[in-house]
């Protein structure tokens, strides 16, 4: 099995600067973090999507890792999220890819299917279902989803997630892993630490998810089908003989 080089490298696309790790050649996909992350989430999985005989793209989000990090709450609008991935498409000159998500880009990545299905050649959405789904899901998966409503309230949710050495951020996302335990929770800590980088991942909920969205049975949400698995089992029907 071939050991490919993860290259990072810069990319300007649309009015951000983002950083992306690329590795592989051949029909592309691209993989989409979510909250607290960046691209180090799919360091396994890279390797092996390119030893599969893939061209793989996986971006820092905008907020997030090495990518700008807008200040204001508006700029983590889903529109906007939605609109990097098609133009980091553009920039590598790529008409159609396998979109992959986790978390928050798993969110992204349902509705860049939803509104851009030309783009998407497969959809695979990990640990999130369709936004209609959560929002339909009921009482008990709200109260798993708390903190969605803590995040709502600049400087309280920055304060609290960072005391005492990043305490509750290390029970809540690790366990309660002590520092120094675990490589990948120092990186993210890192990351978090930096000046704006906190505020910037809780602005992705603060732009989008509103009280009053949080609280509806889903039934306000009014989103076309996604199309992309139709189209491929309409395509495939037509070639059965």
């Amino acid at each position: 099995m071939a050991n490919h080089e993860i290259i990072e490298h810069r990319v300007k696309a649309g009015d951000l600067t983002f950083n992306v790790a690329e590795v592989g050649a051949g029909n592309p996909v691209i993989l989409l973090h979510g909250w607290p992350d960046s691209w180090h989430l799919w360091r396994d999985q890279m390797e092996a999507l390119a030893n599969s005989g893939h061209r793989v793209i996986a971006p820092d989000l905008r907020g997030f890792g090495e990518s700008d990090c807008p200040e204001v709450v508006e700029a983590y609008s889903l529109g906007n999220l939605i609109g990097d991935v098609g133009a980091l498409l553009d920039e590598f000159q790529i008409d159609r890819a396998a979109v992959v998500g986790h978390d928050w880009g798993a969110a992204v990545a349902w509705l860049f299917a939803t509104f851009l299905p030309e783009r998407v050649e497969r959809l695979a959405a990990v640990s999130v279902g369709h936004p209609r789904a959560f929002s339909g899901a009921g009482f008990v998966q709200k109260q798993l989803s708390w903190y969605m409503l803590w995040f709502q309230f600049p400087g309280v949710a920055e304060i609290g997630l960072a005391a005492n050495d990043w305490e509750m951020f290390r029970d809540w996302a690790h366990g309660g892993a002590a520092r120094g335990s675990d490589d990948y929770l120092e990186r993210q800590i890192a990351d978090l630490t930096r000046p704006g980088r906190l505020s910037a991942g809780f602005n992705w909920y603060r732009a989008n998810i509103s009280p009053d969205t949080f609280a509806g049975d889903g039934r306000g949400i009014d989103l076309p089908p996604v199309t992309v698995l139709l189209k491929e089992w309409t395509d495939l029907r037509r070639q059965t003989p």
